[in-house]
């Protein structure tokens, strides 16, 4: 597939079959993403890929922190609000999915439950945790975000689809505990993948992209 008709038809999937991906599969892939450019070459992504038991168990520690009523204490700044147009955007992105699977505006238990599947994976059959040394701060953050980009289009063209999830960045002390990281390291994000169901609603969520008129100045 080109990148172009990649990017055309790729969505974030929201249900997955139960169907692991093949280990040499995995090996090539994120082997490909190894070649990601980054700032001076200094490669800060430490990648951290949850499947089988492990990913079940850090699916219980998720929802024992949600039950507890824990609030979000990411390791890196998730706190500002969005505001104007870019908050447009986000209502607009929240209605499709919702619209999606007939959970209408008023009924909040719906959308938390909704919210709460980010913390299952959706069921998928792998996660990856995007995390990188704290003091890197934006520079790394740049970064891993040009990373997890190739790393989604590579999976797109193996046929794997993801879904990108900063709120696997909101409660990163199941994740540092069960995965023994040290504690200058930092999940910024994460990203459950596997190969979609596509006989789910949730999945026929699309979202709009603004126009290059409205997104790209180009100075002669």
């Amino acid at each position: 597939m080109s990148i172009e008709s990649i990017l055309k038809n790729r969505y974030s999937a929201r249900a997955f079959l139960d169907k692991p991906v093949a280990k040499e599969t995995l090996d090539l892939i994120f082997a490909h993403a190894q070649l990601s450019p980054s700032n001076c070459n200094v490669q800060p992504w430490q990648t951290c890929v949850v499947s089988g038991q492990t990913k079940d168990t850090l699916k219980q520690k998720f929802m024992e922190t949600l039950m507890s009523g824990a609030s979000p204490n990411p390791d890196f700044n998730w706190l500002p609000q969005y505001q104007g147009i870019h908050r447009d955007r986000q209502f607009g992105s929240a209605n499709a999915l919702y619209s999606a699977i007939g959970v209408a505006r008023e009924d909040k238990k719906a959308r938390q439950m909704a919210m709460v599947r980010n913390w299952q994976f959706f069921d998928a059959p792998h996660a990856v945790f995007f995390t990188m040394d704290k003091y890197l701060d934006i520079m790394g953050a740049v970064d891993l975000g040009i990373y997890a980009q190739t790393l989604s289009l590579i999976m797109a063209d193996h046929g794997i689809s993801n879904c990108m999830q900063g709120a696997l960045g909101q409660f990163p002390d199941p994740v540092r505990e069960l995965l023994n990281l040290p504690g200058e390291r930092g999940i910024l994000f994460g990203m459950s993948f596997g190969y979609a169901d596509d006989s789910a609603a949730v999945n026929n969520t699309r979202t709009d992209r603004e126009s290059i008129e409205n997104a790209v100045a180009f100075f002669d």
